[in-house]
């Protein structure tokens, strides 16, 4: 749950710092410290996917992983959700529709996203809080910009941070005693691989990739694992 609180720490700060200097920060720092994440995370995923003992098991998780996701479309319906939300909840100008705006547009973006769920899965299974970081860092800064925009009801999203990433923390963490080492070596490098879409598509924005639809990838490797050892 460390990785959750200094996440909602990092909502909380940055949104009261966008509150506080509004639009100040220029568009060009808020664009070379995305830069900086989006390679570190490139670089943390590739460390993670060298802990695999298969690469083909990762493959085989990513393609099978990939072929469920683009059929459940995963992706497309997280976006959906989000475009119905933020259409509900945005048609008043007052005040209060401002706060609910700035709440739910706010916690979409914090909560509906593959490293939310990968960095919450590591952090539950193995202790290590790593994504998680790096996702506050980034959150932090994307809560200042849309504080300075949105107000108040950006900080109140940390609620459902606290929510939904400690909720799949600690499920992770009551399974993991059915997980074996094989098992989670090969879900940290298929987690890797996502991470680096993730860089590549959303932080570096070199090519677009629906990494969502690759999402169940992370429950078909360990279980590719526990195949292959009944034989």
């Amino acid at each position: 749950m460390i990785g959750t609180f200094i996440n909602v720490a990092a909502i909380l700060i940055g949104g009261s710092l966008g509150l506080l200097f509004g639009g100040r920060l220029p568009e060009r720092l808020k664009a070379t410290v995305i830069a900086g994440m989006g390679l570190f995370t490139a670089v943390t995923g590739i460390k993670m996917f060298l802990e695999t003992q298969n690469s083909l098991i990762v493959l085989g998780s990513l393609v099978i992983g990939a072929l469920l996701g683009e059929w459940w479309r995963i992706e497309d319906g997280l976006q959906h959700l989000g475009e119905i939300l933020e259409s509900r909840f945005s048609r008043a100008d007052s005040e209060s529709g401002r706060f609910v705006r700035g709440f739910m547009v706010a916690s979409l973006l914090f909560c509906i996203g593959p490293i939310a769920i990968l960095g919450s899965i590591q952090a539950g299974l193995t202790g290590d809080i790593n994504l998680l970081v790096i996702k506050s860092v980034l959150d932090g800064f994307a809560s200042m910009a849309f504080a300075s925009t949105l107000g108040v009801g950006v900080l109140f999203s940390a609620a459902m941070i606290l929510l939904y990433q400690g909720g799949i923390t600690l499920l992770a963490a009551q399974l993991n005693a059915l997980a074996t080492k094989p098992m989670m070596a090969e879900l940290t490098a298929t987690g890797g691989v996502l991470l680096l879409g993730i860089a590549i598509s959303s932080l570096l924005e070199i090519k677009k990739i629906r990494v969502g639809n690759f999402l169940p990838a992370l429950v078909i490797a360990p279980l590719i694992v526990w195949i292959v050892s009944l034989f």
